[in-house]
């Protein structure tokens, strides 16, 4: 794997996101907990809502424009909806966090 520094775990927000734009489109990476990120997809399948301006609870994400929640950890719809966003390996090494590249490059690639 190719892991690439995207930045410090304090630059996302205690149950926030940040988006990050890479060359195959935007990923939205998540901290749920002090020390605990995910990343995914940006964009909601329903209506494509921006879902790092989403609610962050737990280990899943609400889309802000028509409330569907999504795991963060299988990228799976929760309750009636069905669906699912893409994730991405994601890790923390001395508080930085690292997403992996070859998993975006396949990304690009599907």
């Amino acid at each position: 794997m190719s892991w690439i520094d995207i930045g410090h775990i304090e630059d996302v927000p205690l149950r926030g996101a940040r988006l990050v734009r890479t060359a195959v489109g935007c990923v939205a990476v998540f901290r749920t907990d002090e020390a605990e990120v995910f990343a995914a997809s940006n964009t909601c399948p329903h209506k494509q809502g921006p879902l790092s301006e989403g609610i962050v609870h737990g280990q899943k994400v609400t889309c802000p424009l028509h409330n569907w929640v999504f795991d963060l950890n299988t990228g799976e719809a929760q309750g009636a909806d069905e669906g699912r966003i893409a994730t991405y390996p994601v890790r923390l090494e001395a508080g930085r966090i690292l997403l992996d590249g070859a998993a975006l490059a396949k990304r690009s690639a599907a």
